[in-house]
């Protein structure tokens, strides 16, 4: 149990900018174990986003609310898959090259296809958002958490899935360049299912909750299988792109599922 809570901490100073203690420490393998703790931090990042918005959504307009909760969740992982996500835009965008899509990837500099791709997710985001909000607001403040859970339960199925597509010599994590084990894999899905049956408890639609999950698995699916083709597997940036579209399938599923209800 003590090794568990280690890697969770390992799990939350990876993902996010959240201070841990310093007992913590770090080894290489530590991290690879860690992954099955993604949806967890998920959870904690949705909970965030939550109390932002319905704290907000008392002083504001529920367009500002909405801003200020995306706003707290890209401030609390310092954009760490939103950088992925511009970097994957940029790099596959084009017609280039496997090497060529690598080396594009590791350029910090921000391309015409990241900015587009950026702005074009975060802007549905928003809208999905906003749009439930605006119909069904104890909805959206379930569906934050369960969307940042269950949309990191979809790297951790790539990581199981798939190789590392790079030089994993020049990995910028090096840890995360070898694929995980289908005990981690089992121990990130355990936790996104019992995200889901809290969320269904507490009062989402069972089949609009089903509809979501199985979004979110489709995306994965597709990212799976498009990476595959185009670099031979997976790369870190490839992963939180994969974060960034299974959390924006999750919002406009449930937003399509409450509006037909």
């Amino acid at each position: 149990m003590w090794h568990e809570l280690r890697l969770f901490f390992v799990a939350l100073q990876f993902l996010t900018r959240v201070p841990v203690p310093a007992w913590v420490g770090w080894r290489d393998d530590w991290m690879q174990h860690s992954v099955r703790h993604f949806p967890t931090v998920g959870l904690l990042v949705g909970g965030f986003g939550a109390a932002v918005l319905w704290s907000a959504a008392h002083l504001w307009p529920a367009a500002v609310a909405v801003g200020l909760s995306m706003a707290a969740t890209v401030w609390l992982t310092g954009a760490f898959h939103e950088d992925g996500l511009a970097d994957t835009c940029d790099a596959l965008g084009g017609a280039v090259t496997r090497e060529r899509a690598l080396e594009i990837m590791k350029d910090s500099r921000l391309g015409t296809y990241g900015t587009v791709g950026l702005v074009a997710v975060l802007g549905l985001k928003a809208a999905a958002l906003l749009a439930l909000a605006q119909r069904d607001f104890a909805l959206v403040l379930l569906a934050l958490p369960l969307a940042h859970a269950w949309s990191r339960l979809a790297p951790v199925l790539l990581l199981r899935l798939l190789p590392y597509g790079g030089d994993a010599a020049q990995a910028k994590a090096k840890p995360m360049a070898t694929q995980a084990s289908d005990g981690a894999l089992a121990g990130a899905a355990l936790v996104a299912l019992l995200a889901g049956g809290a969320a269904v408890a507490l009062g989402v639609d069972p089949l609009h909750a089903l509809v979501a999950l199985l979004a979110a698995g489709a995306v994965a699916l597709a990212m799976a299988r498009w990476l595959r083709v185009r670099l031979g597997g997976y790369t870190g940036d490839t992963l939180g792109a994969t974060q960034q579209g299974a959390e924006l399938a999750i919002y406009l599923a449930l937003l399509a599922a409450r509006t037909h209800a």
